[in-house]
């Protein structure tokens, strides 16, 4: 593999995506910053700027930390330009009542005049968090990031969750229909439609080898691109893993450390045929495979 950096913005970053000429970086807590791809391609602008920036609708409440976030199939309504959006909440608070595990916001993007603006448009939520057969490890064992990262294959209308079993040092990725905007039933808390996805939805599964804490991923020509690890962590180091679900086995793993980063893992994504790759101090790169 070759490694290119091509731009640097601002560190502490998580998932994001690209589509009609628009990079957007999601951070923590909601908040988007989106740049010109074309000043991202161009190598004589080290630096974007930011274009735009804001919050993602209802972020206050749900606290989306948007670990994982893809692009979804369906358009909100016709004259859309942008698909939905499927961010996880990943919400790590243990003293907060509802911990909001295996929640995946989906969002309406639009752009004004001065920017974007978001609307959260549906909720959809593993109903089976604590099955100790399916997602959890065990009842006895609390597992670090039980909340799921998601990720949509496009082309195929699949809709992927994907979570971490600590005691059982696997990683499980579920596969299932993409639902429908309009599926669900009303949430009155947030004031959107919820899909809850039983046991009888999973369409299949299977276990890979563990993901040590997993960061952003994406799909791309059906195989899935899962991104984990830290900063110079030894235990969890910054690592790229490709998943092809077809097959139902880990086809690549490659370790950032070889290529000098050890940096904590963030972003990845393709447009235009190139693949893209932004690490936690928002260094941008093309990975070239």
């Amino acid at each position: 593999m070759i490694i290119e950096k091509i731009a640097q913005i601002e560190n502490c970053r998580q998932d994001g995506l690209i589509w009609n000429g628009y990079f957007f970086s999601f951070t923590s807590k909601g908040k988007v910053q989106a740049f010109k791809m074309s000043d991202i391609d161009n190598p004589e602008i080290e630096t974007p700027e930011v274009f735009s920036e804001f919050y993602l609708d209802q972020s206050k409440d749900l606290i989306p930390h948007n670990n994982a976030v893809t692009f979804g199939k369906e358009y909100y309504s016709p004259e859309d330009e942008y698909p939905l959006i499927y961010t996880n909440v990943y919400n790590n608070y243990y003293a907060q009542g509802n911990q909001l595990q295996g929640v995946c916001c989906v969002y309406r993007l639009w752009q004004t005049e001065g920017g974007f603006e978001t609307e959260l448009v549906q909720l959809i939520e593993i109903g089976f968090t604590k099955d100790s057969k399916l997602w959890s490890s065990s009842p006895e064992c609390d597992d670090v990031r039980p909340y799921g990262n998601f990720v949509v294959d496009r082309d195929n209308g699949i809709f992927y969750a994907f979570t971490m079993r600590d005691k059982l040092n696997t990683t499980r990725y579920f596969a299932f229909d993409l639902p429908k905007v309009t599926d669900g039933e009303m949430d009155e808390t947030y004031g959107v439609k919820k899909v809850v996805l039983n046991p009888a939805d999973i369409k299949e599964y299977f276990d890979c080898p563990y993901h040590h804490y997993m960061q952003g991923a994406c799909v791309h020509e059906g195989k899935i691109y899962s991104l984990e690890g830290f900063t110079n962590t030894p235990s969890a180091l910054p690592v790229l893993r490709i998943i092809d679900p077809e097959a139902k086995k880990e086809i690549a793993y490659i370790n950032f450390s070889d290529y000098g980063m050890n940096i904590e893992t963030e972003l990845i994504d393709f447009y235009n045929g190139k693949c893209y790759y932004m690490d936690d101090e928002g260094a941008i790169y093309n990975l070239i495979f």
